[in-house]
């Protein structure tokens, strides 16, 4: 081996199998320094919300170790990467720095200018793909833009890529000098006085062993019949993948290669609607690329003059649980104590705070971004602009849910709302979703007095449906040209 060792920069790749940059370090027969950097001062990195931080804490954590077992040290430091990862490869006299490319345009940026720098320094810099499918840049329509409607994007996707088979996780990994590391606790991601996240560890195992552990319990119960029940909350057999692949505790490619592996095969309308969930995260990368400001801008500009209602105590309530929906409600609380919320259950939660509350989906999207452990700054914003109507392909603004019939098809027997709302567990089926249309002496009988140990519903669905739909109405009739994306060629 030669003495020169190669710098692996980690990012949302925490894994060693498939990772594209750390197998061609490997190839190079040098000795390896894997860093890690926690950078929360380079321009155009939005901070971490809470739940995300946790989940980092643990992941890093889960990730360290198993680069430990194979012989090998994750070197933790902290600072803008223009300025530590140079110096990182300075004190460790490495003539090489790869990493799995990024996708949005500041971070392209960061990594543009930090190539040209490591360049000017002597030293060789080796980018792969390894987050998504396809980069954002290639993939355009034939007139040269970006997609907007998911189906032909997606099309286009699967035409355009083949998935490479997944790469080989090392059996042992060099050692490098032996550079000083700060501590995982220094960096302050794990909650402390007080530690709300028992919830979170109960729920979740992050890493690349519990990534793995959750796509075998899918690919064993919930791949059979995902295209029926993939909406039931009260079943549960979604992936729960979506923290994993955030954080790139597993890959892409990983997945669908083990669903093809998959014996005896799922049908195939389960896996394509299955896929076609791992394309709409495709697509969301796709948006954020070409409109960096996804979380704050509409990308539909009628809505700039939507008349949004500033309500404080709505928004409390809304976030509390506290709708008197029980469907949101349960929703809500599900995602306060454990991180995640069904999907399903997410639209309905969203709806409701746009339409029938009228509070800005940024709203949402913020509160979203802090509790969640998959909140990923493309699917997040682009999810919430798909629910509020604002947003690429987004469902139209009349497409307003009801949250008691939303309740009553996908929770049928009430079970997801006893668990997330225990108050109302006597309730029977289906006026679980409805307790106020109850008579007060059956809801007394069931323990229930509304607005004592359950609130009377904020807003009625009806009367707040049509003020809705009159202030979309009252929108520019004729809205403005669309903003156009931001071209990086």
């Amino acid at each position: 081996m030669s003495s020169a060792p190669t710098l692996v920069w980690l990012r949302r790749d925490l894994r060693l199998a498939d990772n594209p940059a750390l197998t061609a370090a490997l190839a190079r027969r040098r000795p390896l320094v894997l860093l890690w950097l926690l950078d929360e001062t380079s321009p155009g990195l939005r901070p971490l919300g809470g739940a995300s931080r946790w989940w980092l804490h643990h992941s890093l954590a889960a990730f360290a170790a198993d680069v430990a077992r194979l012989g090998g040290r994750l070197i933790l430091r902290r600072g803008p990467a223009s300025v530590v990862v140079p110096g990182v490869a300075a004190e460790c006299g490495a003539d090489a720095v790869f990493w799995n490319g990024r996708h949005g345009t500041d971070e392209i940026a960061i990594d543009d200018d930090l190539t040209a720098h490591l360049h000017a320094d002597g030293l060789a810099v080796e980018s792969f793909r390894a987050d998504l499918l396809h980069d954002p840049r290639e993939l355009r329509t034939g007139t040269g833009g970006p997609y907007r409607v998911f189906t032909p994007f997606w099309r286009a996707c699967l035409a355009h890529v083949a998935p490479a088979a997944p790469l080989p996780a090392p059996t042992a990994l060099p050692t490098g000098p032996a550079l000083p590391s700060e501590a995982l606790d220094a960096f302050g991601l794990h909650p402390r006085a007080p530690d709300w996240s028992g919830g979170l560890a109960a729920t979740w195992t992050p890493g690349e062993a519990g990534a793995a552990a959750r796509l075998a319990i899918f690919l064993e119960k919930g791949i059979y019949s995902y295209s029926t029940e993939r909406d039931r909350p009260d079943l549960d057999l979604t992936s729960h993948l979506s923290p994993h692949l955030r954080f790139g505790e597993i890959s892409t490619a990983q997945v669908l290669a083990a669903l093809d592996r998959r014996t005896p095969p799922p049908a195939a309308i389960d896996r394509d609607k299955f896929v076609a969930e791992i394309g709409w995260r495709e697509f969301s990368h796709h948006l954020k690329f070409h409109f960096p400001d996804l979380a704050s801008r509409n990308l539909q500009a009628r809505f700039d003059a939507f008349p949004w209602v500033r309500d404080d105590a709505l928004l409390v309530a809304w976030r509390r649980g506290r709708t008197g929906y029980p469907i949101v409600d349960a929703g809500m609380r599900q995602l306060w104590a454990t991180g995640t919320m069904h999907n399903r259950v997410r639209m309905v939660a969203a709806s409701f705070l746009v339409k029938h509350c009228r509070i800005d989906w940024r709203e949402g999207e913020a509160w979203f971004w802090d509790t969640l452990v998959d909140a990923c700054p493309a699917a997040n914003p682009a999810s919430w602009q798909w629910v509020a109507g604002s947003g690429a392909d987004a469902a139209p603004f009349f497409r307003i849910f009801n949250p008691v019939t939303q309740g009553t098809k996908f929770d049928p027997d009430g079970a997801y709302v006893r668990r997330w709302v225990p108050e109302l567990a006597r309730l029977p089926a289906p006026a679980i979703h409805s307790p106020w249309t109850l008579p007060p002496a059956r809801l007394a009988a069931a323990g229930v007095v509304l607005d004592r140990d359950y609130p009377k519903p904020v807003v009625d669905h009806a009367p707040a449906r049509e003020r809705a739909l009159a202030a979309f109405a009252a929108t520019a009739a004729e809205p403005p040209p669309e903003r156009a994306p931001r071209r990086i060629d």
